[in-house]
């Protein structure tokens, strides 16, 4: 009994000091929690999607089963064809985006650096998960510019990396991000005026005329430390220009594509999530026969897909995603362009 009693009093001594290392972030105090308590997307102790959402559709049991059946091509047998770019030598005038796989990417546009969902390091708390496909992890963050706005969709690992913020955090003018997340940044050092959160349906304005507006997705979030204490998102941006960029983030289908459509109407590009779906998270990822309808919902000018090419984090073909946006683009008459890591390709308007 008393070795029991040892081993258990270990263990969560071991568990309380892992969890207390940083790269798990910290959860919001203060200000920033009761923002979060008076949301009206936070119910009964945690942030709630705007139709009903069941993370899960098996038993924990089944999932653990399944992971054991995996796909023989979740992954490439072969390194992946990538673009070595000198991002820091992009002419400042051009409208641009450069992909670093999955959801991370560069967007120049109107003079200004906007870094998406920068995961430079790794995808993971622990460096033995998630690996990268070969060839694609080609981009560190010594390699970026001086930025002058990061979006953070959500606080999952794939999403918001704390090494590689730590490392950009000097070169960061100002990060935008849903509701209760700027607490990991400002544990990690952030100062607070450099950080804004901003719930669903909420917009944050500059003096460089850049707008960000926080708009919903179907998903959840969560580091370790409680599951949908921070809120997830999409954000539209809008530039001094007029244009309309649409930052999709994580999420499943649902009523909210349409909304935000409607709110705003003539999207020039909408960068959507396309991968990482399964039969047993429907709720949470876009599965493939609903891309086509995210895109003639939103009605943008222009698609990119991302959340794909860099980690297999389901099982389906890891190339399965661009047989997808290809169908959606045809079944849609959507104008697409598929990318290629660290290419960069122009950012077309059709004004």
């Amino acid at each position: 009994m008393s070795i029991l009693l040892i081993t258990i009093v270990a263990l969560a001594c071991g568990g309380a000091m892992v969890m207390a290392q940083p790269f798990f972030g910290k959860k919001a105090s203060g200000e920033r929690l009761e923002r979060i308590r008076k949301s009206p997307n936070y119910r009964d102790g945690a942030f709630r999607n705007e139709v009903e959402t069941k993370t899960l559709t098996v038993s924990g049991w089944k999932m653990l089963r399944n992971m054991f059946k995996s796909h023989p091509n979740t992954k490439p047998s072969e390194p992946l064809h990538v673009v070595r770019t000198d991002l820091r030598a992009l002419p400042p005038d051009s409208n641009c985006i450069v992909w670093f796989g999955h959801s991370s990417y560069l967007l120049q546009i109107d003079g200004k650096r906007i870094l998406v969902d920068p995961v430079l390091v790794r995808a993971s708390p622990v460096s033995f998960t998630t690996k990268p496909f070969k060839g694609t992890n080609l981009y560190r963050p010594e390699d970026m510019p001086a930025v002058d706005y990061v979006i953070v969709t959500h606080d999952h690992y794939d999403h918001l990396d704390y090494k590689t913020m730590k490392a950009l955090r000097d070169s960061i003018g100002h990060v935008v991000t849903p509701l209760g997340v700027g607490a990991h940044l400002e544990y990690w050092g952030f100062a607070p005026e450099r950080v804004t959160d901003l719930d669903w349906y909420e917009r944050c304005s500059f003096a460089d005329g850049f707008t960000f507006h926080c708009t919903p997705t179907r998903h959840f979030s969560g580091r370790g430390k409680g599951s949908n204490q921070t809120l997830w998102g999409s954000f539209v941006i809008e530039t001094p220009s007029g244009l309309r960029i649409f930052v999709g983030g994580d999420g499943g289908y649902g009523p909210h594509f349409k909304h935000i459509g409607e709110q705003f109407p003539n999207i020039d590009l909408a960068l959507v999530e396309n991968g990482q779906y399964d039969a047993m998270w429907p709720n949470i990822h876009t599965r493939p026969e609903e891309l086509g309808q995210v895109m003639a919902d939103l009605g943008a000018r222009h698609y990119i897909t991302v959340h794909h090419g860099k980690y297999a984090l389901a099982n389906h073909p890891w190339d399965e995603p661009l047989e997808n946006e290809r169908r959606a683009a045809t079944q849609t008459g959507s104008t697409l362009s598929v990318l290629t890591i660290g290419e960069v390709y122009p950012i077309i308007t059709n004004k």
